[in-house]
């Protein structure tokens, strides 16, 4: 948001002394950023390019015609210092006596159109020429070419360009806006801000003069749609003249970025940025019946806005229409047919206070954004309408001219009333953490408007004024008065009392960097995706957090998995030709419980494509499930974490086939191939596996660990395979549970190493597989005997025939 320096002026004219001239605009940006207006940048500006700067008010002492050139004068121009100058001129309007502006040597001319130059003393057919008489398109004055300036006699020779035509420096403070600040989006409502911190007033725009002056054009005005547009006030106007505005508002306008249009429009825009109220004017001829209704549209219905474009209107669009057709999409942007034109006489003015969320959603809706949607969908001041229609009513009749030809119609069915709010001095500074004196907080919310209604026994109860549409809570008060009093004035201690004792184990934060270096060294790259995501990606609908006044339907509940935003990355970069992915990303989901809302802290790994990059000695094959299971694995082991149940994955929502790690209840890990009916909804194409933590059970693991440092064994390890045969439905986990089970000290590892599922010749029986496991025994404190061995390896093969019906082939 842009603020000019010298329009807050305006709000300060009538203040004992304006505070703004003070202090200098370095200054004021350090102070609205204390006050929670971050200005991320400070501008010097001028009105036009260049502001004139070098540029001289001369006379003309001599004008001879060129002896090489017929269309050339030599001329001798006095600019009020050191010996006259000669200086070349093709203007044929310049003559001997004429005051006008020159360019010096070694000064920058901005022309209107075309690069800027600078002067260089030259020989111009002969002659010597020592600047350049202007023209006023030259230096951006004008648009005519016909001759050079010529300026008043009394216009004093010397006297800077820039200062005879009282162009002054602007300062522009670009703010970063937050959302919830409303109320500062325009110069009135820094100006109220400013106030507050010198604890000074401010003026506001005087509407004395503002009168109806007849009822000859009197427009009826009906809402059927009255809780999104909770109130609309509006006017009529006759008799203007629409054409250029005067240089005054379009210095304003130009100094925010704004183009500016004509009269009428010019006055609109200029009430939005001043007060903070979008209008909108009607030609009021276009409208038919003569009347305004405020309602919705079917489905479909054509509607072309400002810019040319044809729209759908959608049913939930609220719509400004005559008997007839639709004439504005409201608060976002006007339709083609019903603007203000060269040929407009009588004008229909619009002050409204509309739903935020219904703008807020036609404007992402049609991708739109306008200055009035930007304030709108934020909150505007309900009891500014009036006021702002009379300030751009009093300017257009002032300056387009015309009779305001109807009396204000007001249609405001439920005033909104101030919220009130309780709350102590107390309560105040302890959620500071400091003591800020009883009176200099009374004295902060009244230079903020907010009205103390009673003051019982340190008790108070505020009316917050209705301008300020984010203060609902006594901390919302609490940080309006810490603002104002100044984050930097509160003291930090220069000791402070702390306790290592209790520190949390694990230290989350270096687990997470632990694993997240892990898979950065495996070749994960790490995202972050937006918790907000789109309601069709839900995975229960019972427990489904959903947001109240949504963004779009793609933004429009928390995630309950991490997988279906992570997967729209996999999509995006695969449709960008990057086939090769392994994403991983620590995030929340979030699920609506009986007691309330849930926060878990999940883990996500992604993989798709290439195990590895393509090289010219080897041909790299897919990521499969063991291609996940191996990161799995690797996590799990760095943690320390083992010895888990395993279960493949029955009716999973996310994956075709997988497994999962739990213990008891406490699922810790699921993972697998990604369903294509995610795939699908995502618009990932290729296979995609996955992983999916529970980060919070794993902490919570990590924590019951019991660290113990031990020697490395003197004592060798023996291995022993065994060639199992076993029915289809027994999976390696469930062989290495039992022989785990069946010794649990000399036992030490468990692999498997060949599989043989059969052929259709039948070399083995129906239903049965082949796998190969390689068993690895150790004894720490002795040399294993073959007799110990042979005794343990009997019972581990006396236990899988007894559990699983495995046969030693």
């Amino acid at each position: 948001m842009k603020i000019s320096y010298n329009w807050l002026q305006q709000f300060f004219k009538s203040a004992d002394s304006n505070p703004l001239l003070t202090k200098t605009p370095q200054e004021i940006s350090l102070i609205l950023t204390d006050i929670g207006l971050e200005v991320e940048s400070l501008e010097k500006v001028q009105p036009i390019i260049g502001g004139l700067e070098g540029l001289i008010i001369g006379k003309v002492l001599t004008r001879e015609q060129h002896p090489n050139a017929d269309r050339l004068s030599v001329t001798t121009v006095d600019l009020g210092a050191g010996d006259p100058v000669q200086i070349v001129c093709g203007a044929p309007n310049v003559a001997a006596g004429q005051t006008v502006v020159v360019a010096p040597v070694g000064c920058t001319v901005y022309p209107l159109n075309g690069e800027p130059f600078k002067i260089t003393k030259s020989k111009i057919r002969g002659e010597v020429s020592e600047g350049m008489i202007c023209a006023e398109d030259e230096i951006g004055l004008g648009k005519s070419h016909d001759g050079i300036m010529v300026l008043p006699e009394d216009a004093v020779v010397g006297t800077l360009a820039k200062h005879f035509f009282k162009l002054n420096d602007d300062y522009l403070f670009e703010i970063g806006l937050t959302p919830n600040r409303s109320d500062a989006a325009s110069h009135l409502g820094v100006a109220r801000d400013l106030a507050a911190y010198f604890r000074t007033n401010i003026t506001l725009p005087d509407l004395s003069a503002f009168k109806v002056d007849n009822t000859n054009l009197n427009i009826a005005v009906k809402i059927e749609n009255e809780s999104a547009c909770k109130r609309y006030t509006s006017l009529s106007i006759t008799g203007v003249k629409v054409e250029e505005s005067p240089e005054w508002i379009q210095e304003k306008l130009k100094i925010i970025g704004l183009r500016p249009i004509n009269n009428i429009v010019d006055i609109t825009n200029y009430v939005l940025h001043e007060l903070g109220q979008p209008l909108h004017a009607f030609d009021a001829d276009k409208i038919k019946g003569s009347q305004i209704n405020v309602k919705n549209f079917k489905t479909g219905t054509p509607f072309v806005t400002l810019d040319g474009v044809e729209r759908k209107l959608d049913a939930e669009d609220l719509i400004i229409a005559d008997a007839e057709n639709p004439l504005c999409l409201a608060g976002v942007f006007g339709g083609l047919n019903s603007g203000v034109s060269e040929e407009t006489t009588n004008v229909f003015l619009e002050s409204a206070y509309f739903d935020a969320v219904s703008i807020r959603k036609s404007s992402k809706r049609h991708g739109l954004k306008t200055d009035a949607s930007f304030r709108f969908e934020r909150g505007t001041d309900p009891e500014i309408t009036e006021i702002a229609l009379k300030r751009a009513a009093i300017l257009i009749t002032e300056i387009a001219g015309g009779k305001i030809s109807s009396e204000i119609s007001d249609i405001y069915p439920n005033p909104v009333k101030p919220v009130e709010i309780e709350v102590s001095y107390q309560e105040i500074n302890d959620l500071i953490g400091f003591e800020i004196p009883a009176d200099e907080i009374s004295t902060i919310l009244k230079s903020l408007g907010i009205e103390i209604l009673i003051y019982q026994q340190n008790q108070l109860k505020l009316s917050v004024p209705s301008f300020k549409v984010d203060v609902t809570r006594p901390c919302d008060i609490t940080e309006e008065v810490l603002r104002i009093y100044g984050y930097n004035s509160i003291p930090i201690p220069s000791k402070i009392n702390a306790s290592l004792g209790n520190t949390v184990r694990p230290d989350r934060e270096l687990t997470q960097h632990t694993i997240a270096d892990l898979l950065s060294a495996q070749g994960f790259a790490e995202i972050w995706c937006n918790s907000l995501t789109k309601g069709g990606y839900a995975l229960n609908k019972e427990t489904v957090v959903e947001i109240l006044n949504p963004l779009s339907s793609d933004l429009s509940i928390m995630r309950q998995s991490l997988l279906h935003p992570a997967l729209e990355s996999v999509a995006y970069n695969q449709n960008h030709r990057i086939n090769d992915v392994k994403f991983y990303e620590f995030g929340k989901v979030y699920h609506k419980t009986e007691s309330g809302y849930a926060e878990q802290n999940h883990l996500l790994l992604l993989m798709s494509g290439a195990q590895e990059s393509e090289r010219w000695t080897n041909k790299t094959a897919n990521v499969n499930f063991y291609s996940i299971k191996g990161s799995v694995e690797a996590i799990l082991g760095r943690l320390g974490l083992l010895n888990f149940q395993v279960e493949e994955l029955e009716n999973s929502q996310n994956a075709e086939y997988g497994l999962k790690y739990f213990r008891g209840k406490d699922v810790f890990v699921e993972f697998g191939a990604v369903s294509s009916s995610i795939r699908k909804s995502t618009d990932v194409e290729r296979e995609v596996f996955y992983a999916q933590f529970n980060w919070d059970l794993i902490l919570s693991a990590v924590a019951k660990l019991k660290i113990k440092n031990k020697e490395v064994s003197k004592f060798p390890v023996v291995r022993r395979d065994l060639s199992l045969l076993i029915d289809n439905h027994i999976n390696f986990e469930n062989l290495k549970t039992i022989v785990f089970k069946s010794e649990k000290k000399l036992v030490k590892d468990v692999n498997i190493f060949d599989v043989f599922l059969g052929t259709k010749t039948g070399s083995l029986p129906e239903g049965k597989k082949s796998y190969a496991i390689s068993i690895t025994l150790q004894d720490e404190s002795q040399t294993l005997t073959d007799k110990q061995i042979d005794a343990v390896m009997q019972k581990i093969i006396h236990n899988l025939a007894k559990e699983v019906n495995a046969e030693i082939r």
